[in-house]
């Protein structure tokens, strides 16, 4: 035990020296090269080798965080642009049936949005022949009334019988929802898009995008009423 508590003391005042000394390897170089340490392998190494095989390790290591972030950064600009072209192409839709169409073209091919639903309240305000599923008020806070109450997209597995009102024919399909409930001065509808995977759209999954989508709709929809 005395041994044990000798070597720990001698050790500490090693480390000690060096870090009080931290240019001691530098002033005595024949030192640094005449240490060895065990490797992985068994075979002794020199410090000097230790350390660059540590340094290589972490290039390695500091590399592939570099690349996923070049990555991310330019899925991040491939996003902002393709967003900033549904912008303009929502905001410059003459009528109703224009802006959904830019909308549907753009949330399946740019965004490869699997199912996407745009239901709206019909309350008089819109041409019969609408690309909306319009439904009735009635049928809306009967289906999809805490959808509707919700301060915040929803996302994850809805109800059964939410999933069939929003996406009716493709509902069998889909498997998780992310959903944002529009309003002006009162609930416009519901921004629903889907996906066959379960674990696609995910309770804490971010909401950016379909929010920002969302804002600008609660603005454009009421502008078009009877269009």
């Amino acid at each position: 035990m005395t041994t044990k508590k000798a070597q720990a003391k001698e050790l500490q005042s090693v480390r000690d020296y060096l870090t009080e000394h931290p240019h001691f390897f530098e002033e005595n170089p024949d030192t640094l090269e005449a240490i060895n340490v065990s490797h992985d392998s068994g075979k002794a190494i020199s410090l000097v080798e230790r350390q660059i095989t540590i340094m290589r390790d972490k290039n390695k290591a500091l590399s592939a965080q570099v690349e996923e972030l070049i990555d991310t950064a330019k899925n991040n600009d491939q996003l902002l642009a393709k967003t900033n072209q549904l912008v303009l192409k929502l905001i410059q839709a003459e009528d109703l049936n224009s802006l959904i169409e830019a909308l549907d073209t753009s949330l399946k091919n740019d965004f490869n949005t699997e199912f996407y639903s745009l239901t709206l309240i019909d309350k008089g305000f819109y041409a019969s022949k609408t690309l909306a599923n319009l439904v009735s008020e009635e049928d809306a806070k009967s289906k999809i009334s805490s959808l509707l109450s919700a301060q915040k997209a929803v996302s994850g597995v809805l109800r059964e019988e939410q999933i069939n009102f929003l996406f009716e024919q493709s509902a069998n399909s889909v498997a998780s929802v992310i959903a944002l409930p529009l309003n002006s001065s009162e609930p416009l509808g519901i921004l629903a898009l889907g996906s066959s995977d379960a674990d696609f759209y995910t309770h804490d999954i971010g909401t950016v995008f379909i929010d920002y989508i969302g804002a600008l709709l609660n603005e454009l929809i009421p502008s078009h009423f009877n269009s």
